[in-house]
C-alpha cells in the first residue's frame, strides 16, 4: 500500500487507506484505463466501484493492466437494490467478481437500505465473507434506524458505511454514532459534485494555504477521521486531490467549514429509498 495517504484498521483487522479514487461515472476502456494508471501511479491504491455503476468490467480491465500484485490495491464494490435479496445478491457478486477478474473484494457494500430484502442481503454479505470471496462487509447510506435495525439480527455488523458528505450536509451525528460502534465513516461525492468549490469561505481558506478548494475540503474529510473518495478523470485533478498531505487546517478553519452545513443532499434521501426499495 502506498504510504503518503493514512490507513485506517477497520474492525475486521484490514486495513484500508483512507483516501480512494471514486469511479463513479467513468466510462469507455481508454478513459478508464488511462483514470486508473494515472491514479495509481500518482499513489492511489483504493478504488470503489458499483453494480450500479455498470463499469465493473472496464475496472478490472484497467486493474489488470496495471500488473501489480493484488494485495497492492484496495477493491469496493456495491450490491444494487435490483440485486438485493438472499440469492440475487450471492449471484450478483459472483458476477462482479468475474468482471473485476478478481478471486475476492476488499470491502462489499449494500449500496442502499430496502425494506424488502433488509436482513436478507446482510445475511448474503455476512456468507460471502465466509466464503473467502470479500475480505469485510460494510453498508452505504445507512442511517442511524437502519444500523440500529441490522444490530436486531445481524451475526457481525457494518466496518464501514459509506455516505454522501460534504461541507454543506457535515453529518456530524452519524459520524459519530458510526464512531461510537466502531464503524468507518466514508464520503461519497466528498466535493459536492463541485457545486461547493467557489464557496467564499472555502476560497479564502484555501488562498491563505496556497491550495485549491477542493484541497481545503479534502483535507477537511481527512482531519475529521472520515475517508473519503474523490473521483476525476482530470490527470491534473486526480494528483491533486491526492497533494493535501503538506498542509493542516486550524481548529477555527474546521469550524468555519463545519459552519458551512445546511442539511443539503445532492443524491436520494435514504429513509425513501428505503420505503420504496429503489431510488423512487
Amino acid at each position: 500500500m502506498n504510504h503518503s495517504v493514512p490507513m485506517l484498521t477497520l474492525a475486521d483487522g484490514q486495513q484500508m487507506p483512507q483516501e480512494g479514487f471514486g469511479l463513479y461515472k467513468v466510462h469507455g476502456q481508454a478513459t478508464m484505463n488511462t483514470a486508473v494508471k494515472t491514479a495509481y501511479q500518482a499513489g492511489y491504491r483504493l478504488f470503489d466501484t458499483a453494480q450500479l455503476y455498470k463499469n465493473e468490467k472496464e475496472v478490472g480491465i484497467a486493474l489488470q493492466q496495471l500488473a501489480v500484485p493484488r494485495d497492492h490495491f484496495f477493491v469496493t464494490t456495491k450490491v444494487a437494490e435490483v440485486n438485493q435479496g438472499y440469492q440475487r445478491t450471492i449471484d450478483s457478486v459472483k458476477d462482479s467478481l468475474h468482471k473485476l477478474q478478481l478471486n475476492y473484494v476488499n470491502l462489499l457494500l449494500i449500496h442502499w437500505p430496502t425494506a424488502k430484502y433488509f436482513f436478507d442481503t446482510w445475511r448474503a454479505l455476512e456468507d460471502l465473507k465466509q466464503a473467502g470471496l470479500t475480505r469485510s462487509i460494510g453498508v452505504s447510506n445507512y442511517q442511524m434506524i437502519h444500523l440500529q435495525y441490522l444490530a436486531t439480527q445481524a451475526h457481525e455488523m457494518p466496518v464501514l458505511n459509506q455516505i454522501e458528505r460534504h461541507p454543506l450536509l457535515s453529518q456530524a451525528p452519524m459520524i459519530k454514532f458510526d464512531a461510537d460502534h466502531q464503524i468507518i465513516t466514508q464520503a461519497w461525492s466528498p466535493l459536492g459534485r463541485g457545486k461547493i468549490l467557489d464557496n467564499p469561505v472555502l476560497t479564502a481558506i484555501g488562498q491563505a494555504h496556497h491550495k485549491s478548494s477542493a484541497q481545503v475540503i479534502l483535507r477537511w474529510h481527512l482531519q475529521s477521521g472520515v475517508a473519503f473518495i474523490p473521483k476525476s478523470v482530470h490527470r491534473d485533478r486526480i494528483k491533486q486531490n491526492l497533494a493535501i498531505y503538506d498542509f493542516s487546517l486550524s481548529d477555527q478553519e474546521m469550524d468555519q467549514i463545519n459552519g458551512l452545513n445546511e442539511y443539503h443532499r445532492f443524491g436520494k434521501e435514504p429513509a425513501l429509498v428505503y420505503e420504496y426499495n429503489k431510488k423512487w
